[in-house]
């Protein structure tokens, strides 16, 4: 058994750089989320606000609740994750029960992720133990802060970069790392990519087939007014695109890698001057009997496809379907500012 220390959470934290095409570079992450759940652990233990042993809280959907099973294990912790049923598969759970983490599981009838029941279900557990630990990874500006060390990466090997493409779920990886590099390169264009019926820039909320990004609530590590343009992918896309890069460049990550990719491949194919970086968050491990499965693929309505080859212009924000990817130039805009631009502050856009 790999003994869980620094140096193996730190190599599990730092990305592989990729070439993609001759103006576009991945950081392909084995698992990405450990970067700001051990910053956020890490500081919050030198602050005296977790102590040894202590209880540790958190509602999570994947990687990020991984990432704490693992720092838990390896500084003992305590540790419940609080997610939905349509989230979580037997395997994943069977790795977070032997790393000893404490699953509990709402009912997600909608399909949407059902992040408000699970809040309300995190509350319970911080009611019933004040003492605990709740890193907040949807709202700690820790989580935006950790990608200090991606940004620095990212120009060390890369240099100059004119436009990042990431995917948006709590706000912390695209904004955190835009934030940063935008210090350096004012000029710097930030793509987010979210998926149909995710609320985060402003569709209305649904049963999402993709997972990993996305989101049913707002958090407030998103920082609007730093994109510049927003992608919806749908599942179908994302599916065949993660495919693709395993076959064409041997990189094995999962769909949300592949949405990312998707969109990065398209901007730098459009700016064939600019230097493009796209994060691609984690490895496709916990997708081998699904997205790399032609089994599994070949029974969901609709499949096969062709994926778009560029996405569909907005000019109003409107849901898609699986098979979509839509694009609307955000323009660095507040959410209510868009809403006001676009509606004429009449409701949201759609």
């Amino acid at each position: 058994m790999v003994a869980l220390n620094d140096d193996y959470f730190r190599a599990l934290e730092t990305p592989r750089m990729a070439a993609l095409a001759p103006n576009l570079i991945a950081a392909a992450f084995p698992l990405m989320k450990l970067m700001p759940a051990r910053y956020i652990l890490d500081r919050a233990a030198a602050d005296g606000a977790l102590e040894p042993g202590r209880h540790i809280v958190e509602t999570t959907s994947g990687t990020f609740g991984m990432a704490l099973a693992l720092l838990a294990a390896a500084r003992g912790y305590r540790l419940s994750l609080v997610s939905a049923s349509s989230l979580v598969d037997a395997k994943y759970r069977a790795r977070l029960d032997r790393l000893g983490a404490q699953m509990i599981i709402t009912e997600d009838q909608a399909g949407n992720g059902d992040q408000l029941e699970r809040l309300q279900r995190l509350e319970q557990l911080r009611r019933q133990e004040p003492n605990c630990f709740w890193p907040r990874q949807y709202d700690n500006p820790g989580n935006a802060l950790a990608y200090a060390r991606l940004a620095e990466q990212l120009v060390r090997m890369v240099g100059e970069i004119d436009c990042l493409v990431g995917c948006v779920g709590s706000g912390g990886s695209l904004c955190g790392t835009g934030m940063f590099l935008r210090e350096v390169f004012p000029h710097l264009i930030v793509i987010a990519v979210d998926t149909h019926r995710s609320i985060l820039f402003g569709q209305p909320a649904g049963k999402r087939l993709l997972r990993g990004l996305g989101n049913s609530i707002l958090p407030g590590n998103l920082r609007h007014d730093l994109i510049d343009e927003v992608h919806w992918v749908g599942a179908y896309p994302a599916f065949s695109e993660s495919r693709r890069l395993l076959r064409e460049h041997g990189i094995f990550q999962g769909p949300t890698s592949g949405a990312a990719a998707l969109v990065g491949r398209w901007v730098a194919s459009i700016r064939p001057g600019a230097r493009v970086a796209v994060i691609m968050a984690d490895e496709g491990h916990r997708y081998a009997e699904t997205v790399f499965d032609d089994a599994w693929l070949g029974s969901l309505p609709g499949w096969p496809c062709s994926p778009p080859s560029e996405p569909r212009e907005l000019t109003i924000i409107e849901p898609g379907t699986e098979a979509d990817w839509t694009r609307f130039e955000w323009a660095r805009r507040s959410l209510d500012q868009l809403v006001h631009d676009v509606s004429g502050n009449e409701g949201r856009p759609h």
